[in-house]
């Protein structure tokens, strides 16, 4: 049985959070479970400021705040670094 690694988006639907959102369904794999939240929800708002997140776009992976988003951005070699498209 394959484990999941669980991958989750935090964006505010800008085009910034848009270009994240199709890189990381570009480098997800099989085994990944993405999803989208959207910051204009309160609860999810809540749960990014409980992972550290202050800004968006923002991707948790397996419930780890990648080291891009801690302030300059998100970069496909950080979350590749992270863990996102490996199984």
């Amino acid at each position: 049985m394959t484990t999941r690694r669980r991958v989750e988006v935090f964006s505010a639907g800008c085009a910034v959070c848009n270009e994240t959102v199709v890189m990381v369904q570009r480098l997800a794999c099989p085994s990944c479970d993405v999803q989208l939240l959207d910051m204009n929800d309160a609860q999810v708002a809540d749960r990014a400021r409980k992972l550290g997140i202050r800004s968006v776009p923002a991707v948790v992976i397996d419930g780890q705040l990648a080291s891009c988003c801690a302030g300059r951005g998100v970069d496909e070699q950080s979350l590749r670094a992270a863990g996102l498209g490996q199984p």
